[in-house]
């Protein structure tokens, strides 16, 4: 037996909404057949493309075969015959969206973050709570191979007592003059919610509680290290939001260990590290550095004694003491595996354990976080109560 869920898809001519949602994880499942359900039926998916320039959303559903294309967001909405709203517009427009879709019956799954202000993200999760829609937020990178590896190694207890994470990220987004840009040029001007903090602290958020454990405290300093960029017309713009965040949290593990974390964000950074993003792991019994696909490890038998000697150039090779952990599973692409997961909550009529209220827990540190750098000091990040 096969349920067909349709599915809007808002945002979708967008890099995540077409590159990760769509061409990696909604049509591979239409592909596959579906999602297997525990009863032994599936699940087709049907998506509905919908943005606001008619001819490029026309242009897609065209190139893959999608029967349903609209830039009527609201009615599509209202269509009796959508089952679920997915949401990868602006930031500034996400929580109308989000709102209205769960008010009409609609279960939703969206992307990062989900409102611009902490109130928004909360009212979200009522509004989830008094409807009781499932609803889904994207929690990526727990589903990618490196962190699903660290996170076994957590379990495991392979580091003792965690003391300490850092993590980099980053890498050289062009300004736009003489080179063009990676990234839409929204993402720089703060007034349509852009910001280093705003995009990737609710990232930082989820990444530390699904690997280490809750956040209690955040430092950050925030910066503008490119004042001038280059937009999509080739016009010059003030960059009003902070491209580079340097945040420290203090984290407590499940067991009540405090951890201190530390992680560097910039699109003004030139990449000297295996990945664009790497973590690393320190504990009493060993060490772990993941990536979004590696990680490696050492442990406390097998760690070196470096002797520190600035008369004599090193002549260990640091990065060949520590060991591959393998994955011993064949993962998906982590956006993919994530929708059926959320698909399969929808299907049973149950929570996602990735809701508006672990979304609105990262909104709050990335408040929190532009609070700190502007007030120049630590602060708390006060429990989230519904």
């Amino acid at each position: 037996m096969t349920r067909t869920l349709r599915i809007a898809m808002n945002g979708i001519t967008g890099r995540m909404g077409y590159r990760q949602h769509l061409l990696r994880s909604i049509l591979p499942i239409r592909e596959q057949g579906g999602v297997t359900l525990p009863d032994g039926s599936t699940l087709q998916v049907e998506p509905v493309l919908i943005g606001r320039n008619a001819d490029k959303v026309e242009a897609l559903a065209k190139q893959h075969g999608v029967e349903r294309w609209s830039t009527d967001l609201d009615a599509v909405i209202d269509d009796p015959e959508t089952d679920i709203v997915f949401d990868a517009s602006m930031t500034s427009l996400r929580y109308a969206t989000l709102a209205r879709a769960m008010r009409a019956g609609k279960h939703i799954y969206t992307e990062k973050p989900t409102a611009e202000t902490l109130a928004e993200a909360v009212d979200l999760a009522r509004i989830r709570r008094e409807t009781g829609v499932t609803a889904g937020v994207v929690h990526d990178k727990l589903y990618l191979p490196g962190l699903v590896k660290l996170r076994r190694l957590v379990d495991e207890g392979f580091f003792g007592r965690i003391i300490s994470l850092r993590g980099e990220f980053g890498y050289w987004v062009f300004e736009g003059e003489l080179q063009p840009a990676q990234r839409p040029s929204w993402n720089y001007r703060k007034q349509d919610g852009g910001g280093m903090t705003t995009d990737m602290f609710c990232h930082w958020n989820y990444v530390l509680e699904g690997i280490i454990g809750s956040v209690e405290t955040v430092s950050s300093q925030t910066v503008t290290h490119i004042p001038t960029r280059w937009d999509e017309q080739g016009e010059a713009y003030e960059a009003t939001a902070d491209d580079a965040a340097y945040g420290t949290f203090q984290l407590r593990t499940p067991q009540g260990d405090p951890v201190v974390a530390q992680i560097n964000s910039s699109w003004a950074v030139r990449v000297h590290r295996d990945e664009l993003v790497e973590f690393q792991v320190d504990g009493t019994h060993g060490s772990a550095v993941a990536g979004l696909f590696s990680c490696v490890a050492q442990q406390r038998a097998s760690t070196p004694k470096p002797v520190w000697n600035p008369d004599l150039p090193t002549t260990e090779k640091f990065r060949e003491q520590w060991l591959d952990v393998p994955a011993n599973a064949e993962l998906d692409n982590g956006f993919k595996a994530q929708w059926e997961e959320f698909l399969r909550d929808v299907a049973a009529g149950r929570e996602h354990r990735f809701d508006l209220l672990s979304a609105a827990r990262g909104v709050q540190l990335a408040e929190l976080g532009l609070q700190s750098s502007e007030q120049g000091r630590r602060l708390p990040v006060p429990e989230i109560v519904l």
